[in-house]
């Protein structure tokens, strides 16, 4: 047991310390060839995690719409919308790389504000350069965010996380865990509920059921019996519906 502990401990700190920044992001290539050998090299890298692959710029508009994205390697040649076609209906655009096998669009590439230009074919030590650039952009903008709102640390999966006040949802109760579910991804965290709730600023958060935690700003309707989160129904303790009322009217 005594061993096991300290294994856990070793871990935990080997885990911590080779910690590194880790950009979510989607290959977009019409080409099944061309597309397979940009995903192995990001599944090569240990600084990428692949979210999606996509064949057409209609496919990666709609997956985008699910996923939380950091950087997209984009092929521009592409039928019914091109590359920079995609660029121009998307509302929040990640870093983007474009792979492409023409030289001519670079020039309209720095116009779409791009990370970097790969031309196929693509060498690793290329790729590993375009990485780089957009690994440093991305600090540049977290950065930039640091100041962007009150924000707590987590332990989940041996790693710890930022998690920013105003993106939490809710904190549901998992038994010795809890759930902490935000905008874009839901979090294990081993932690009671009290001990969690004692984390979270006073006047942002309420205890409105034994197994359950909510945003305040997050609600959108409330009754008797529930409280609506978007789509999702939260269930309301009785005696805490006074309690939500004056809450919310604090708010």
């Amino acid at each position: 047991m005594v061993f096991s502990r300290i294994f856990r401990t070793i871990v935990d700190i080997l885990t911590e310390i080779l910690n590194v920044m880790t950009l979510n992001c989607v290959v977009v290539d019409d080409s099944a060839i061309q597309r397979l050998s940009i995903v192995k090299l990001v599944e090569n890298h240990p600084n990428l995690n692949l979210i999606a692959e996509y064949s057409s710029a209609l496919e990666t508009k709609n997956g985008l719409n699910t996923h939380q994205v950091d950087l997209i390697f984009l092929d521009i040649e592409m039928p019914v919308l091109n590359g920079f076609e995609l660029l121009d209906v998307l509302n929040n655009k990640p870093q983007i790389i474009f792979v492409t096998g023409k030289t001519e669009y670079a020039f309209k590439a720095f116009n779409y504000d791009a990370t970097d230009y790969l031309h196929k074919p693509i060498t690793r030590e290329r790729f590993n350069v375009a990485v780089e650039k957009a690994l440093e952009q991305h600090k540049l903008i977290l950065d930039f965010n640091e100041e962007e709102g009150e924000h707590i640390f987590v332990k989940s999966n041996l790693k710890k996380r930022k998690v920013y006040i105003k993106d939490i949802k809710w904190i549901e109760a998992l038994g010795d865990y809890v759930k902490l579910v935000t905008e874009d991804s839901s979090l294990v965290v081993l932690s009671t509920m009290k001990s969690f709730e004692s984390e979270l600023p006073e006047g942002k958060f309420l205890r409105i059921h034994k197994s359950y935690i909510v945003n305040l700003d997050k609600i959108d309707r409330f009754n008797s019996k529930n409280v609506e989160v978007g789509a999702y129904e939260i269930p309301l303790s009785r005696n805490k519906k006074t309690q939500l009322v004056d809450a919310l009217n604090n708010i």
